[in-house]
């Protein structure tokens, strides 16, 4: 990598959390991929244009970005997931991606070298927000177009707290690699963020999708237990106070059972901007 401005970030996701989304990449994907074609039908990336995806994790944006445009470049801090990523595109034969381990607030893009930039939030985890997407800009042409989504704040009244509620008084503190989740949670804030960017045409739209947790509660619960956040958080308490919380969790999660399995509603914020 070039310079590393986001050091506990990056060390947190070189680490054991980074490793362990990437050993469980599918699970994510499948619990965030409601929100894909939302977020790439506002991006509205043409045949011909280059695509820039930040934070991009194990790379399932990246790829159906890909797929829609002449070329895709994942950015990431994580080693661990751009070693899946750079693995899913290989077995799926995706020769117009490419993806780079680096911190996007100081890394040198190409200037004007990108038509959209893209992120599944992963623009959330910056140190200095404001610094971030200036030099994301920067790689904009004139007139490109940027595409985001945010979580929205969570509530005691969201069906995730609602589902979850017996993990509430154990979640005391973020993971290393959760920290900065909410930096990006209030549309005000967004576009103070975006505007100090440079950037223009602000839009912040609210986005539910269902979010698919799993085949069946203890399945779900099993999941939501091996999650970064959670596995911190429950990592002293003793196995007979896990075994409680696991079936109050999945009694929790029985709520949210489809013929499909656990769908949870989420809520994002899908952001657009341009640079002028």
């Amino acid at each position: 990598m070039h310079t590393v401005v986001n050091v506990q970030q990056a060390e947190a996701w070189n680490g054991w959390e980074g490793a362990a989304w990437a050993d469980d990449a599918p699970r994510y994907d499948a619990m965030m991929g409601g929100f894909n074609r939302p977020l790439l039908d506002r991006a509205a990336i043409g045949e011909d244009e280059t695509v820039l995806d930040i934070g991009c994790g194990t790379g399932q944006l990246t790829l159906l970005a890909a797929r829609r445009a002449a070329r895709a470049v994942g950015v990431d801090i994580s080693g661990p997931m751009l070693a899946r990523a750079r693995a899913d595109a290989a077995e799926r034969g995706i020769a117009n991606v490419r993806f780079d381990q680096a911190d996007a607030q100081a890394h040198p893009f190409d200037e004007e070298g990108f038509d959209v930039v893209v992120s599944r939030g992963g623009v959330m985890f910056f140190a200095d927000p404001a610094a971030a997407f200036a030099n994301i800009a920067r790689a904009l042409r004139p007139g490109g177009r940027m595409a985001f989504i945010v979580p929205q704040a969570g509530g005691p009244d969201s069906e995730y707290a609602r589902a979850t509620a017996a993990l509430a008084p154990l979640m005391r503190r973020p993971s290393p690699a959760a920290r900065g989740m909410g930096s990006l949670s209030d549309p005000d804030r967004i576009r103070q963020v975006l505007h100090q960017a440079g950037l223009t045409d602000v839009d912040t739209s609210p986005v539910q999708a269902p979010m698919d947790y799993g085949r069946d509660p203890g399945d779900a619960a099993d999941f939501i237990l091996s999650q970064g956040p959670v596995r911190y958080n429950l990592q002293d308490a003793d196995q007979t106070a896990v075994t409680r919380v696991r079936q109050e969790l999945q009694e929790g999660l029985a709520a949210y059972e489809t013929p499909g399995g656990i769908r949870i509603r989420g809520s994002v914020w899908l952001v657009s901007a341009t640079r002028p």
